[in-house]
């Protein structure tokens, strides 16, 4: 199915702008890793080498966010009721690797060359290819930005989240060949070079623990749960709300509660009050499975917790 024209952008589906989302990662990152491996051979910047690594892995990381995309929106099937969405946190868990291990080998090329740098070369060709990459990648973060907003997309955040960090490591690698080349202080290639190296590393971290917490079936923002509450309670025959768990994957929130109501209706009322709070929650949370338990009030109930310990 195609995807609209950009004037109709708005309008599209989330799982539309996800697809394109991550296709323009690809592209982009594409792009970068050729005039910047053109640029790296003319002018032997470290600085430059190390945005090259993290152009390659960009595009590395973006096509294993294209398949794992492509696997989250795929609907539920007989051996995964719950859909496919774990795929999303799987894929920012691999970003999370690539990252972590480029920073580290940047880190050490870096240090090589700290107390031996080399004079860079061809500086006004690594400025204006820089300058491109800069342009490219706020333009792409932009985008993905928009997608995340309208979609919640754990694997197109953590992208998004990477390359924002890419336009500041643009600036930096621009700064550094200004000072190698401009004001003839080589060191100032390797130093950014393991600065950015840093960055990155910290970067990594932060991808891998929204991941982790994402394959955990962490609990939906506390907001989310005290709007889920609070529209639960706003039905007249609802006394009490609890026993609330929550939890998202791709796309999908999963809702469970119970709900109190009157003892004494039928069990035919109480069914249909909880369509009527179920038809409530859904208008809020459109993208959201949701299962609720009727108790009868009065009646105490244990409700043990998952798991059984250490």
């Amino acid at each position: 199915m195609e995807i609209p024209p950009a004037v109709s952008l708005s309008a599209a589906p989330p799982s539309h702008l996800m697809r394109l989302a991550t296709y323009a990662a690809i592209a982009s990152a594409a792009l970068l890793v050729g005039v910047k491996t053109f640029a790296y051979f003319n002018t032997h910047s470290v600085a430059l080498l190390s945005s090259l690594a993290d152009s390659a892995l960009d595009f590395m990381a973006s096509t294993v966010n294209l398949f794992a995309v492509r696997q989250s929106l795929t609907p539920a099937d007989d051996d995964h009721r719950f859909g496919h969405g774990k795929a999303e946190p799987l894929s920012a868990l691999a970003q999370s690797a690539f990252i972590a291990g480029s920073a580290v080998l940047l880190m050490v090329e870096a240090g090589s060359r700290v107390g031996h740098p080399e004079q860079v070369v061809n500086g006004d060709t690594a400025i204006v290819v820089m300058l491109l990459s800069t342009f490219v990648t706020f333009a792409l973060v932009a985008f993905q930005r928009f997608v995340v907003k309208r979609s919640g997309s754990i694997a197109i955040g953590a992208d998004s989240l990477h390359y924002s960090g890419d336009v500041l490591l643009n600036v930096s690698v621009i700064v550094a060949l200004v000072l190698a080349t401009r004001f003839d202080i080589a060191w100032a290639d390797p130093i950014f070079g393991m600065g950015i190296a840093l960055f990155l590393f910290i970067n990594a971290m932060r991808i891998a623990v929204k991941a982790v917490a994402g394959l955990m079936d962490q609990e939906l923002p506390e907001a989310d749960r005290q709007k889920i509450i609070a529209t639960a309670k706003l039905h007249p025959r609802v006394q009490n709300v609890h026993e609330l768990r929550t939890r998202s994957s791709g796309l999908q929130q999963f809702i469970q509660m119970h709900i109190v109501l009157d003892k004494t209706l039928t069990l035919l009322d109480a069914h249909y009050i909880s369509d009527e709070v179920e038809a409530a929650l859904q208008s809020e949370f459109p993208n959201a499975d949701i299962i609720i338990h009727l108790d009868p009030e009065g009646v105490a109930e244990f409700h043990p917790r998952v798991g059984v310990g250490w």
